[in-house]
């Protein structure tokens, strides 16, 4: 919508362009301490032309006339035919006119600028062999854009309103061009996400009905809803028909699942394993789109060591613990394995019936005296 309104007014502004000069050349010398000037516009010349004329004839210049530019006849229409383009394409909206525009712009523009060095390069060095003054060597033409010296005339050319206006176009429309190309570079990633997310749901079990529907997210009442969770670390261990266990904010239940699916491979892009549960359950709490956190039971060890999390001591890459053994405390290196909140699983380094120091740690040593008081009763 921004572009449409932006090239809409592009092609607005180039119909001032018709009323106001496109270009200046400004002449200085001590004879004309005011300074003489050129304008071009779109169909004329206007300014010292006829000061500047009576200059150039002791030179052997040609004299302007706007009658022998044939540009001054076709500008105009061309300078028309791009306004009302530009507003054609803000009308239609489409990408593919769009960027047909700005290329005939570009091109017009290229044109325009080559045809006018041209022109001051005749104008420079064309001279008439008879003229009452005579430089050899010396030739006259115009800057195309900034200073020159040309004898004791300094010379300056730049746009005028018009050839700003022409340039602020050409810069509008071509960051025009940009933004839609990102934005249908973004639309092409949406409509390829929804197509990998229909495909899915088309091949998946399982249906919210027994003929083809559209689904209204957050609307449908779904008694056998699809649920997708990712985990590359515990992969390997999960198995279809596995039940997890899940909740969802803004409901205390928690809810029971069965693992459906297990992708092929690991993410590319996310590095997690995408797994497809399955829940049986038409709670209004389960929202399509909803995350949820999961937990899975993986596996039951009923000989597993789990000591508190505070009791492990980092040492380098190492991880040891104090354990109390003939009144002495001993450092023992211990590797772990999974963790909640508060537990860790100790794999190695530990053996049932070991017994754990787990407070005033940052008081012993390896070797120190250690004596076990009794809690105090009391409280």
């Amino acid at each position: 919508m921004i572009s449409r309104i932006a090239v809409a007014l592009s092609g607005i502004a180039l119909i001032v362009v018709l009323f106001v000069p496109l270009w200046r050349i400004d002449l200085i010398a001590p004879q004309y301490p005011e300074g003489l000037f050129l304008l071009i516009h779109s169909n004329k010349l206007s300014g010292n032309v006829d000061i500047i004329n009576g200059l150039n004839h002791y030179i052997g210049m040609k004299t302007l006339h706007s009658g022998d530019f044939v540009e001054f006849k076709v500008l105009p229409f061309i300078i028309g035919f791009f306004s009302l383009l530009f507003i054609a394409v803000a009308i239609i909206g489409k990408r593919k006119f769009l960027n047909i525009a700005f290329l005939l712009f570009l091109v017009f523009g290229i044109i325009a600028m080559v045809d006018f060095w041209n022109w001051e390069f005749n104008y420079g060095h064309h001279l008439d062999p008879d003229a009452a003054i005579k430089v050899p060597g010396m030739s006259y033409q115009p800057p195309f854009i900034g200073f020159k010296q040309l004898l004791n005339f300094s010379a300056y050319s730049y746009p005028s309103i018009g050839g700003w206006i022409f340039l602020g176009v050409g810069a509008v429309v071509l960051g025009c061009v940009v933004l839609e190309w990102y934005s249908n570079r973004k639309r092409r990633l949406i409509r390829k996400t929804a197509l990998a997310g229909i495909i899915l749901l088309a091949i998946s079990l399982g249906s919210c009905s027994r003929s083809a529907q559209p689904i209204n997210v957050g609307v449908d009442d779904c008694s056998s809803c699809k649920m997708t969770i990712s985990d590359e670390k515990y992969g390997a261990e999960i198995r279809n028909g596995q039940q997890i266990s899940f909740t969802v904010n803004g409901s205390e239940k928690t809810f029971t699942a069965t693992v459906l699916a297990t992708a092929t491979e690991i993410g590319q892009d996310t590095r997690s394993l995408m797994v497809r549960a399955i829940v049986q359950n038409n709670d209004p709490a389960l929202i399509p789109g909803t995350f949820a956190n999961v937990q899975m039971i993986l596996g039951k060890n009923p000989k597993a060591i789990m000591i508190p999390n505070s009791s492990v001591i980092p040492q380098g890459r190492k991880k040891q613990v104090f354990v109390f053994k003939d009144s002495k405390a001993l450092a023992m290196d211990i590797t772990t394995g999974v963790r909640d909140s508060a537990n860790v699983q100790v794999l190695a380094g530990l053996a049932a019936g070991d017994t754990l120091i787990t407070s005033g740690l940052l008081f012993l040593r390896p070797g120190a005296d250690v004596k076990i008081s009794k809690p105090d009763k009391g409280g």
